[in-house]
C-alpha cells in the first residue's frame, strides 16, 4: 500500500514533491464530452478516473486539486454523464489531461442509458491514443465488485494500463483497510494489465492524497513539468 514519504520507498517510487509542485499548478476545466467527437485533442499525456457510481471520483479529483468545486458532486448517485476533461500545468503549457468519466453500476438508470454510457466510455478507452492510465476507483468499504471485475478484464482485453486506488478509506478501521488492501492485491494479481502498486486514500481527511499526486506526476510530460526532480 502506498503510504510513505518517496525518499523511504525505494527507486521505482513517484516523487511526493514533483507530485506537490504540479498539484499546486493551474487547472482548469476544458469541456464535457458526450460523444467520442466532442473529445477534446489528445495531444498530451492523459489519466482517467474510473469507478462506480458513487465512488466518491468527483471528491477525489477535488482533494487532488485542492478544488472544492472543480468536479460537481452529487448527492444523487450516477450524475455525470459525459466526460469531463481538466487541464493540469503551468499557464500555457500544461503537463497532463485529466479526465473524470461516468460511474458505472447505477441501477437507477434505463439500460438504454448504461449501455450508451458504457459504450463511450468503452470507446474512449481503447481509442484515446495519449491515455497513459486509467485510475480505478474502489470504495474501500466493499472493495472489488462484480462489475468492477468485468471492467478491469475489458482493460486487460484493451491493453490499457490501469491501477486501483481505494476511496473512503476514513470509514475503515485500520486492521480493516490493512485486509482490504490484501484483498485487493491478490484480486488483481492475474490481471494482465494492473498496476501492482494500490494507493489508499480518503477525501476527508487527505490520506494518500499526495501519493497519488505523484503517482499521476509521473505519468505527465516531463518537458512540461518545469521542475527538476530527485531523479533528474
Amino acid at each position: 500500500m502506498t503510504g510513505a514519504p518517496s525518499d523511504e520507498c525505494g527507486d521505482d517510487a513517484p516523487d511526493l514533491e514533483t507530485g506537490r509542485w504540479l498539484f499546486a499548478q493551474p487547472c482548469s476545466f476544458v469541456r464535457g464530452a458526450v460523444d467520442m467527437a466532442g473529445l477534446p485533442p489528445g495531444d498530451i499525456p492523459e489519466v482517467a478516473f474510473a469507478g462506480r457510481s458513487n465512488v466518491g471520483k468527483s471528491s477525489l479529483v477535488n482533494a487532488l486539486t485542492g478544488r472544492k468545486t472543480l468536479a460537481r458532486t452529487s448527492n444523487t448517485p450516477g450524475r455525470t454523464k459525459e466526460l469531463n476533461f481538466f487541464l493540469l500545468g503551468a499557464d500555457g503549457r500544461p503537463a497532463i489531461m485529466l479526465a473524470d468519466l461516468p460511474g458505472y453500476g447505477y441501477a437507477r438508470e434505463t439500460r438504454t442509458r448504461v449501455e450508451q454510457w458504457t459504450d463511450l466510455v468503452m470507446s474512449y478507452l481503447r481509442g484515446r491514443a495519449t491515455l497513459r492510465r486509467v485510475l480505478l476507483l474502489i470504495d474501500a468499504r466493499h472493495g472489488l465488485k462484480d462489475n468492477d471485475g468485468e471492467v478491469m478484464a475489458l482493460l486487460d482485453e484493451a491493453a490499457v494500463s490501469y491501477q486501483i486506488v481505494l476511496t473512503k478509506t476514513d470509514k475503515l478501521k485500520a486492521g480493516e483497510l490493512e485486509k482490504r488492501v490484501g484483498e485487493v492485491e491478490a484480486g488483481i494479481r492475474a490481471h494482465v494489465a494492473a498496476h501492482p502498486r494500490v494507493v489508499a486514500t480518503s477525501s476527508e481527511t487527505g490520506t494518500g492524497i499526495a501519493e497519488l499526486r505523484a503517482e499521476i506526476a509521473s505519468l505527465a510530460a516531463a518537458d512540461a513539468l518545469g521542475y527538476k526532480t530527485r531523479t533528474s
